[in-house]
């Protein structure tokens, strides 16, 4: 497909008035919890014993390709409701590891795209990592780096956890760093949490101070919601644009929990942990919108019905792929996010 059938008149879509004249491009950025996209063989070191054969989980062929299937039908089909090519890159966490990301690719939803994906396998105890997915037509992978989760008390260095996944790489001819994560859980206190943000604003930081014309987005599951210390101080990310300074980032989901909604439920309340954020440079914050470089439009919640549960005591909470140990052939505990970019069409 040539790069030309990818662009995207939005004039009637993003409330433009058509007597500017003007035509843009529109880029989806996503992020997804896959929720323990395991293969079924046992990596050496890791704690996977649950998703093997004679596992907790049985976790069998069967069970691998229909999570396989699901996994990629819902990543294919985020932002299609504003894009028909869906997302130009989609981060993803609880991945074992690179046999999986290439299985889930191979997948013909994913493949008739030609997705790749970016990946370095972690030392998380139980084997999951973060990675990212592209369509290598619209995002171009320069660099990926893996910084590690640098534990702060010394009890716990010998504790390993995700680190934080750095894919730069050029999107609509800008610079553009993409930093996915899988911040510690919440049976974790929220000092480990904080600490994360303190990491990844340190590594935001030092991006943008080597290049200051790079944008950067901070993704990923953060087991907290946006007003949590981790997001709103440490990370620095702010619920109001005219809150945004330099070296700030926005958070646009402060709003829509407020609304009641999120991206998984627990105990009939919504948290919104799915969180796309993104640096100073990637906002306007000007009455008069020009979108000549590539900026925040939009963000949206993927609720499909398919990935809902539609009966019993947890109706209207996500479909998870098992639940106390009843094999659902669900999708995942978590909704997938996305954010949607625009830049004015030359």
């Amino acid at each position: 497909m040539k790069r030309h059938l990818l662009t995207f008149a939005v004039l009637l879509t993003l409330a433009i008035p058509a007597s500017a004249q003007r035509s843009f491009n529109v880029y989806g950025i996503g992020f997804y919890n896959l929720e323990n996209l395991f293969d079924t063989c046992h990596d050496v070191g890791k704690n996977d014993y649950e998703y093997l054969p004679d596992g907790a989980n049985k976790w069998n062929k069967l069970k691998y390709e229909r999570k396989l299937h699901n996994m990629a039908y819902a990543l294919a089909d985020m932002g299609t409701d504003k894009l028909p090519i869906g997302c130009a890159v989609i981060g993803v966490s609880e991945v074992e590891n690179a046999n999986a990301l290439s299985d889930l690719v191979a997948q013909p939803e994913l493949k008739q795209r030609g997705f790749k994906f970016a990946h370095i396998e972690g030392p998380d105890r139980r084997g999951v990592d973060c990675a990212l997915l592209y369509n290598p037509q619209l995002f171009t992978v320069r660099d990926v780096v893996l910084h590690p989760y640098v534990q702060e008390l010394e009890q716990d260095s010998a504790y390993y956890t995700r680190g934080f996944l750095e894919v730069s790489g050029i999107l609509a001819d800008e610079p553009l760093t993409i930093i996915v994560c899988h911040w510690p859980s919440r049976f974790s206190g929220s000092f480990y949490r904080e600490s994360a943000g303190r990491q990844v604003r340190v590594i935001k930081d030092s991006i943008m101070h080597a290049d200051h014309k790079m944008k950067v987005i901070v993704m990923g599951d953060m087991n907290d919601d946006p007003q949590n210390a981790s997001m709103a101080k440490e990370l620095g990310a702010k619920p109001k644009l005219e809150d945004v300074k330099k070296g700030d980032m926005f958070n646009p989901w402060w709003k829509i929990l407020d609304s009641g909604t999120g991206t998984l439920a627990y105990d009939g309340s919504w948290n919104l942990f799915d969180q796309i954020v993104m640096s100073h440079n990637l906002v306007d914050k000007k009455d008069k919108k020009d979108y000549r470089e590539l900026t925040y439009y939009q963000c949206q919640i993927q609720r499909r019905d398919y990935l809902l549960q539609n009966e019993g005591k947890y109706k209207g909470s996500p479909k998870r792929t098992t639940a106390s140990g009843v094999w659902l052939d669900g999708y995942s505990d978590h909704l997938p996010t996305i954010v949607y970019l625009i830049k004015e069409k030359k």
